[in-house]
């Protein structure tokens, strides 16, 4: 089988990964010169880990680890008034044991998957067009205009999948927004920094936020939920303008918040990463059509409101590749996409659920709610600390020591790496 994937961020990769245990012929085209080393925190959780470990690459994932300690939150001096600590065997903290960059977890998961003679990596390419997608073939034309045919194209693109705008019906696909906006950069480390995920609850429905990472800087990240229709208006319209109005903007809205704010506006002209999103998730009423099919944020993007998007694809390359794995030699890959998308919907779903009062009950807009959400806060932070101490409650919090998701078991996807060297 010849595989095409689009997208080397998580979901590509770690398929390209497990299909080339199978015999496939993988192409895996990215439209940036190389992995990127930008990207904020994602984390691991549940089966994710599980899926890691198949792989091997649990111990590399820890060495990258960002050396966050744990979630606080800070009043408008800096000062803690809620923590929660990243424990092993209790993990009832928005930081996480397998807490990584977004750029190391890729890197990672392209240098294992290209050891394998099966894979190929395309940098700086994209997919011009998909000339066709039958039940034979789909064809595609590539960026520099070369035309190849393949048994299956992933689109493993991201939210803003173009393959997925390309090959399937804007009903198909359902972008629910949530109504909040995130802005992300790196600033350099000061003496006075720490190694959490401190977070400042503005008022006026702004957060700032600051987390560690391993390369001795700061990760910034600014929240915001418009307050009037002015405000959303100018938000919106601050997607579609380029980076230099998202920064005036932001600029504009923060500059009154208080603790920090300054000191990360005054760098945000030079960040490298500087990345501006609208939070939305992305729900496909069918992950496939043809020989062409999603994974990851690509068929359903959680938004990071929900978390855990980078688990969801690494699970759903996982299966994907899985379910292709059982196919005969000669079989369409219809049967393995519809059986991919049964099994792993249900989960999906679930996964994607939030309640109706969030993100809005994070960003209050006045000083009421703010001193409603800070006692609860603290609150919350003193009942888990004493659950902590009893190891037996303590136990039922830990989301890395079992499977939130059954894995099916593949034959094939056992194989080792040797043995795949063997066969190619």
């Amino acid at each position: 089988m010849r595989v095409l994937i689009s997208g080397a961020g998580v979901a590509g990769p770690t398929l390209a990964w497990f299909l080339a245990k199978t015999g496939a012929s993988i192409t895996v085209v990215e439209k940036s010169q190389a992995i990127l080393p930008h990207g904020q925190n994602v984390d691991l959780k549940g089966t994710a880990v599980t899926v890691i470990k198949k792989m091997g690459l649990l111990d590399r994932v820890r060495q990258s680890n960002t050396t966050e300690k744990g979630t606080q939150f800070i009043d408008s001096k800096g000062d803690p008034f809620a923590s929660f600590p990243v424990k092993g065997g209790f993990s009832a903290s928005l930081s996480s044991e397998f807490e990584i960059l977004r750029g190391d977890l890729a890197a990672i998961l392209y240098k294992a998957s290209r050891q394998s003679p099966n894979v190929e990596y395309l940098f700086g390419t994209t997919i011009k067009e998909v000339t066709s997608n039958d039940n034979d073939t789909v064809t595609v034309k590539f960026s520099h205009d070369k035309v190849e045919e393949f048994d299956l194209l992933v689109a493993a693109d991201g939210q803003w999948s173009k393959i997925r705008q390309q090959c399937f019906p804007a009903e198909c696909v359902n972008v629910i927004d949530k109504g909040m906006y995130a802005v992300y950069w790196t600033v350099p480390r000061l003496p006075s920094d720490n190694d959490w995920w401190n977070i400042y609850v503005a008022l006026r429905s702004r957060i700032i936020t600051l987390r560690p990472d391993p390369y001795g800087t700061i990760r910034a990240m600014f929240t915001r939920m418009p307050c009037s229709e002015d405000e959303k208006m100018a938000w919106l319209e601050a997607t579609k303008n380029g980076k230099q109005a998202q920064q005036e903007l932001i600029r504009k809205d923060f500059a009154d918040a208080g603790w920090q704010s300054q000191r990360l506006l005054n760098d945000l002209e030079h960040a490298p990463d500087f990345y501006f999103q609208v939070l939305q998730q992305i729900k496909m009423s069918k992950w496939s059509n043809t020989r062409v099919v999603c994974v990851g944020d690509a068929a359903y993007a959680p938004s990071p409101v929900a978390g855990g998007g980078t688990s969801l694809a690494i699970i759903g390359a996982y299966i994907l590749a899985g379910e292709l794995s059982k196919l005969d030699e000669h079989e369409r890959p219809s049967k393995a996409l519809e059986a991919y998308e049964s099994i792993y919907r249900p989960f999906v779903e679930e996964a994607q659920k939030i309640p109706s009062f969030v993100p809005a009950i994070a960003h209050p807009k006045t000083a009421w709610h703010r001193l409603l959400l800070q006692y609860s806060l603290w609150t919350l932070a003193k009942v888990l600390s004493v659950v902590a101490a009893i190891p037996r409650l303590a136990k039922s919090f830990d989301q890395n020591s079992k499977d939130d998701f059954p894995l099916p078991y593949y034959p094939k996807l056992d194989i080792k790496t040797s043995q795949i060297a063997t066969s190619s």
